[in-house]
């Protein structure tokens, strides 16, 4: 194992960050997996899977089991840690610029949109080139802010992966996992083994994540190249919520390390006989088919379905009483489902986001992420 080290740019005087990365494997193998937990600093339970995964993976080099390098960042915001407000943690956004730490990141698209000129007809060399267009473009960026050094950090570690894993989690939510319909079939294994209640396909849902930073590119170049020019896919990547920000043990997370193991043996990047496939807990539905709910009351929330419940249309999902006036407000689905995550507080105002039901017809475009 090789521990490195990236000084962020320091916001203030007397004040230094460091991203830390570690890296497992033969870096010349052919094949780059690169796995990351919180970047929403306070989605904790990743945090956890990723220290019981160094554990393994640690065991796994030293019996010479790698075939792959294998980077995993097991604190991929120390920006957010260091965010307490009135003893309340906030790591979804930077309190310096009210930015989200997984939104607007630099679009791998836009740094090689001159990639016609520089490809050929060779399509392994193709992805060498693009990947080296990428490389020479985040050189050039120049960071302005503390936030921006580390999304430039993150990126080049893992612009040049073959696999990308970002492992998040929501408030109060059942395991599920986002990734696009190009890669669905080579995550379709991660999404059995990890157990996922829920699995949302999206090709570009609007926000400017991480994973669709890197698995946006090669889409959108195999759409644009003409046939003389082929781009093969050089980065799957996915996003994993990891159940709720509450969901922290050494059980669950040793559960979550497991299939990830499991996962990485069955691409081969582990050595060992995979694991036979554990059944699709549920087929995978489109993002845009996803049912939001909103508070249209101020009041108490109750609920009154659980997490992981399969949802039918009509079914009273949220009720939310006005403790002034004793009105009850029932909110129910328009979508036959599963409830896969909520609100993790008890009352809410007007307009505030309360949950979310997987859908299988299309009903929502543009930006398809929350805040």
């Amino acid at each position: 194992m090789n521990r490195q080290s990236i000084p962020l740019l320091s916001p203030a005087v007397g004040t230094h960050r460091e991203l830390v990365s570690f890296h497992f494997g033969p870096a010349n193998s052919g094949q780059k997996i690169y796995i990351q937990a919180s970047l929403h600093a306070d989605e904790t339970p990743s945090m956890l899977t990723t220290v019981l995964l160094k554990r393994r993976l640690l065991q796994l080099e030293q019996a010479c089991a790698l075939n792959a390098e294998i980077v995993l960042v097991p604190v991929s915001n120390p920006v957010g840690l260091g965010q307490y407000v009135l003893g309340q943690f906030v790591g979804r956004f930077d309190l310096a610029s009210g930015k989200n730490f997984n939104r607007h990141f630099v679009q791998f698209t836009k740094l090689v949109a001159n990639a016609n000129e520089a490809l050929g007809a060779d399509a392994n060399e193709n992805r060498r080139i693009v990947r080296e267009l990428v490389e020479a473009e985040l050189a050039q960026q120049k960071p302005l802010t503390e936030f921006e050094s580390l999304q430039l950090a993150l990126l080049k570690l893992s612009f040049d992966a073959d696999v990308v894993i970002d492992l998040h989690c929501s408030l109060e939510a059942a395991m599920h996992v986002y990734t696009s319909e190009a890669a669905w079939a080579e995550f379709e294994p991660l999404s059995r083994y990890l157990g996922a209640e829920a699995s949302l396909l999206a090709t570009d849902s609007g926000g400017g994540a991480f994973d669709e930073t890197h698995s946006l590119l090669w889409w959108t170049l195999q759409q644009q190249m003409p046939a003389s020019k082929p781009v093969p896919t050089g980065t799957i990547a996915v996003t994993v919520e990891c159940r709720g920000q509450r969901d922290v043990s050494y059980e669950v997370a040793q559960q979550d390390a497991d299939a990830l193991v499991d996962y990485l043996v069955w691409r081969g990047a582990l050595r060992g006989e995979a694991k036979p496939l554990p059944p699709l807990l549920t087929p995978a539905t489109p993002l845009a088919g996803s049912e939001q709910f909103y508070a249209p009351v101020s009041g108490i929330l109750v609920h009154r379905a659980k997490i992981g419940d399969t949802i039918r249309v009509g079914q009273p999902l949220f009720d939310i009483v006005d403790p002034l006036t004793d009105e009850t407000t029932t909110i129910v689905s328009q979508t036959e489902g599963v409830l896969y995550m909520r609100r993790a507080i008890r009352f809410v105002t007007a307009g505030a986001p309360l949950g979310r039901v997987t859908g299988t017809r299309p009903i929502r475009t543009g930006v398809l992420l929350g805040a």
